[in-house]
């Protein structure tokens, strides 16, 4: 909560009241529980019929996992067993604008419609007598969105410390919904965002605070990308949320990613193909 305040003191009015009617809207992200108790004898089916609830009420991409307690911040009590990851994308004729107001404005609209879907989610689940838990914006709530969304097979992780995904590169923004309702669960994924990290330097060079570092690091137990956030939230948080690493990468060009997934990972099958045994 202290970096979304901070980000309120440091943006428009515009940004600022789009920023507080979201957080408004998270008063939502938990309520009573109906009595009566739908049962599931099929967690596949059930997990489908939330899967097409969250497209129905707006979601662009939705997966399923397991939570754990890694999941949630300092030593916050893990709840539920499942975590279903949502992401949205936003207007890439507003995101090119990067770093301005209208990008600003809509980064803050799509975390706002994203959080939405978990909302109106969480709700009808507990209409049906399973607890749920909406977790929204990831700046103000208690979840990590993104070890989940990646577990869930929304995409990889990628040198910029944000998700990429075959259908919108970078260029989406994440909620989850906890719960208790059992469900069939998604896997990780594989599109070939490391092999196009390792030799791409675009984000890294354009990052103006100079936050993202080429290699990988271990980051608590972890060979993975990380970006130094020490420079990277006091520029983000002044500068309408930034977003410029995530607008230059070239998976996020509309149309792009399923043919970038598509060629990398046929170059890396012939690379391992023409190995010595």
């Amino acid at each position: 909560t202290g970096m979304n305040d901070f980000f309120l003191m440091n943006n428009s009015w515009s940004i600022m009241l789009q920023a507080l009617r979201n957080r408004w809207l998270m008063r939502r992200c938990a309520g009573p529980v109906a009595k009566r108790r739908v049962e599931v004898d099929d967690p596949v089916e059930m997990a489908r019929q939330l899967k097409q609830k969250a497209q129905e009420l707006g979601a662009g991409i939705v997966g399923v996992t397991e939570m754990e307690p890694n999941d949630l911040y300092g030593d916050m009590e893990l709840k539920y067993k499942y975590a279903i990851c949502i992401g949205i994308p936003m207007r890439r004729e507003e995101m090119v604008h990067v770093p301005h107001e209208r990008s600003g404005l809509e980064v803050q609209r799509v975390y706002g419609e994203v959080a939405r879907v978990a909302v109106e989610l969480a709700e009808h689940i507990r209409a049906m007598g399973w607890p749920a838990h909406a977790y929204g914006d990831p700046r103000s709530t208690e979840a990590l969105q993104i070890p989940m969304a990646v577990r869930a097979g929304l995409g990889e992780l990628g040198k910029h410390g944000s998700m990429i995904s075959k259908e919108y590169g970078s260029n989406f923004r994440l909620s989850a919904v906890g719960t208790d309702i059992p469900l069939s669960i998604d896997g990780p994924v594989d599109i070939g965002v490391d092999d196009l990290c390792l030799g791409c330097r675009r984000c890294t060079i354009d990052c103006p605070p100079d936050a993202i570092l080429d290699d990988k690091q271990w980051v608590r137990g972890e060979y993975r990308w990380y970006v130094d956030f020490d420079k990277c939230v006091p520029y983000f948080s002044t500068t309408f949320g930034c977003a410029i690493c995530i607008e230059v990468c070239p998976w996020s060009e509309p149309g792009r990613g399923p043919k970038l997934s598509q060629m990398l990972l046929a170059k890396r099958d012939k690379k391992e193909r023409q190995a010595p045994a």
